[in-house]
């Protein structure tokens, strides 16, 4: 019911026009029988939990065992059984996804919570019932029973009915409020992080009934389509058991949507869909060719590492079988003249000398090319070119290998230097005694992590070397961390994503 009375020009909108605000009075059956219907809703959850728990309890250890597709199906009908009567509005799971810990979480705990929770709701639900049963029988005669102290009669009946009202109310109030934690808990266990665009590719594979439904978005720089991270896809050939309907927009191309054949005996029913969800797949198309142009400069970024690892290693070898090979043959002449003139002792002395500035000259070229890429990084890997690179260093340094495979050369190269520079850091500013390297796993990261006891205080933003060491690892998706505490140490922590094969 409207009060004319009640019209007001408040905020304006965006032409500068008033914008009017009504207030309007909201009629109470229909609050009552808003509370009565999720009551309904919340009671019948709960009598559906209980089935649900008992299924879980007979089937989900065997399944988990067995590493069973069907437990992604058992959080699934969680879901949908939320949606149908809490109306929770969950989005679809990730089809054939082991469900997180949160999901276990919730179908282990199913029976006994959902048990409870029924009991709970069940006391004063059973208690009206008893006093509408009790009631009626004593305003039909009774038949000389007995409510306590009392006879059951019309008027003790006609007191039940009234007592029946209240419990009536705080029945429907119960059930209602105890609808709300149960479907905020399930939103909360059973929404998954939503990959990109994965919100759309699921709300069309639930309407479409095709679970393996996905979608390529068109590029028209490219003329190529790719999918919600960007990557290229190519589209299903003729006899494959999939097909693809264009979606469009204002007469442009889209996207396309990647389904199971069978569907086109229904085509209607794809269009549909497409149409109804037509501006989600425009804004998902735009985020897509973003991603396709991050990973073009992230894979052009790689390149370029890639290519000075590579310029690196030909300037290596080339010192080592030029320059060095070349100072080590006049470093064989000078012994045999030194040999020669063995009779005129400052002939010798002068000889002598020669070798030895020879002997600094071509230690500080193998000390360069080492420096410019290590031969033995790329013939052993950093299981061998790490513990050469600690014994060199004038800090007692302890080594700890626990990555012993081989990794690609732009993760083998950018580790090594991060030790590297760590070390002669360490050498020349932290006044340590004692230092640690490691190299290991964490998760699908390889790990390099520096440590030692000086006086701290390092600022990666006052070194060029370590602002190096970042940009080379944020080309390969790395990052760099630096703890360095006034008069604690410092912690140096490299992370280079690499995923190993067979996990």
């Amino acid at each position: 019911m409207v009060d004319p009375g009640a019209v007001e020009y408040g905020p304006r909108n965006y032409l500068g026009q008033a914008v009017s605000v009504v207030a309007t009075d909201v009629r109470v059956p229909f609050v009552v029988l808003a509370r009565l219907e999720s009551a309904c809703r919340t009671a019948a959850y709960l009598a559906v939990s209980v089935l649900l728990g008992v299924v879980h309890v007979v089937l989900l250890l065997p399944l988990l065992v067995f590493r069973s597709e069907d437990v992604w199906r058992l959080a699934d009908l969680e879901r949908k059984a939320a949606n149908r009567f809490l109306r929770a509005h969950i989005p679809a799971l990730p089809l054939g996804r082991a469900p997180d810990r949160p999901v276990l979480a919730l179908l282990v705990l199913k029976l006994p919570t959902a048990t409870a929770a029924l009991l709970v709701g069940a006391v004063p639900l059973t208690l009206t019932v008893l006093l509408v049963v009790y009631g009626a029988k004593g305003i039909s005669g009774g038949g000389g029973e007995y409510v306590g102290p009392w006879s059951l009669n019309a008027p003790a009946g006609l007191v039940l009915w009234l007592l029946a009202i209240p419990a009536a109310i705080v029945s429907v109030a119960l059930l209602d409020c105890l609808g709300v934690p149960l479907r905020d808990v399930a939103r909360k266990l059973l929404t998954t992080p939503a990959s990109p665009g994965g919100a759309v590719r699921e709300a069309l594979a639930e309407s479409i009934g095709d679970r393996r439904l996905a979608i390529a978005y068109w590029l028209p720089e490219r003329s190529s389509f790719v999918d919600e991270h960007g990557l290229p896809v190519e589209l299903p050939e003729t006899g494959s058991g999939r097909t693809w309907t264009a979606v469009e927009h204002e007469g442009r191309r889209v996207a396309a949507i990647i389904h199971d054949a069978e569907l086109d005996a229904r085509p209607e029913l794809v269009r549909a869909a497409a149409a109804g969800s037509v501006l989600a797949l425009a804004n998902e198309r735009l985020k897509a060719e973003l991603r396709a142009r991050v990973e073009e400069v992230r894979a052009s970024r790689a390149r370029i590492v890639e290519a000075s690892m590579e310029a690196r290693r030909r300037l290596e070898r080339d010192l080592h079988d030029g320059a060095q090979q070349q100072l080590v043959a006049l470093s064989l002449d000078l012994h045999l003249i030194k040999n020669r003139v063995s009779a005129d002792p400052d002939t010798i002395a002068l000889v002598e000398a020669s070798i030895e500035k020879l002997a600094t000259a071509l230690a500080e070229l193998r000390e360069l090319a080492r420096g410019i890429h290590p031969a033995i990084l790329s013939e052993r890997g950093l299981s061998a070119a790490l513990p050469a690179l600690v014994e060199r260093a004038p800090v007692p340094v302890r080594c700890d290998i626990q990555v012993e495979e081989r990794l690609p050369p732009a993760i083998e190269a950018a580790a090594y230097f991060v030790v590297a520079e760590a070390l002669t850091n360490i050498t020349k500013y932290s006044r340590a005694e004692n230092a640690a390297v490691v190299l290991r796993w964490d998760g699908d990261c390889v790990e390099v992590e520096v440590t030692d006891d000086g006086v701290g205080g390092a600022d990666p933003a006052q070194g060029s070397g370590l602002r190096g060491l970042e940009d080379r690892l944020s080309a390969l998706d790395g990052s760099l961390a630096v703890h360095s505490p006034s008069g604690a140490g410092t912690e140096v922590v490299a992370r280079l994503p690499f995923h190993r094969l067979g996990r």
